[in-house]
């Protein structure tokens, strides 16, 4: 809902252009994108940091979810996904795992159907205002359901910890690329 909210309102109420500092413009792409990168950021510092400990525990004790954190995380992602119109899996997947206390594995299942989900309100939201390029969404589309496939083979022979800190260590790569890409 956050998200189909944020892709419908709130974006196109956003100007083009948002501030300048001296000669340097910054336009909202520019601070989507660098909003983007900050955000992955942290994210990233937190899934590569070693919890042994506390993911010891974790595996070993009952979990005891906060609904209402949940629910207000979720809807912070949304809104975060809305804005930047990508990273759900940068997002939800950190979320799931140091908010919501899941397994990276389960994080990762459990953020296939958010991301399905939600990116199925967020094309609600923007069907309505841009034009969409067919050809390219199946083609993506079709790319991304062989990676599930490819990618449930592959879990069987990687430990969580493991996928936990790779995905660490790629979630900084990209948000640094990013942030190059963007500001030199």
């Amino acid at each position: 809902l956050s998200v189909y909210l944020t892709r419908r309102y709130l974006m196109p109420a956003l100007p083009s252009d948002l501030f300048t500092i001296g000669s340097f413009l910054v336009t909202k792409d520019l601070a989507i994108m660098v909003f983007f990168a900050m955000i992955m950021l942290v994210a990233a510092i937190a899934m590569i940091k070693d919890n042994k400990r506390s993911q010891e525990s974790r595996e070993d004790a009952t979990v005891v979810y906060n609904y209402p954190m949940i629910v207000l995380e979720g809807a912070v992602v949304g809104v975060l996904t809305g804005v930047v119109g990508a990273g759900g899996g940068f997002l939800i997947i950190p979320a799931l795992v140091l908010f919501a206390k899941l397994p990276m594995k389960k994080a990762v299942a459990t953020s296939l159907l958010i991301i399905a989900i939600k990116s199925l309100f967020g094309f609600i939201g923007d069907v309505q205002t841009i034009p969409i390029d067919w050809l390219f969404l199946g083609s993506f589309t079709a790319l991304s359901i062989a990676g599930i496939f490819l990618g449930i083979y592959l879990s069987k022979y990687i430990p969580g910890h493991k996928l936990k800190k790779s995905f660490g260590w790629f979630v900084l790569l990209m948000a640094f690329y990013i942030l190059y890409k963007e500001l030199v």
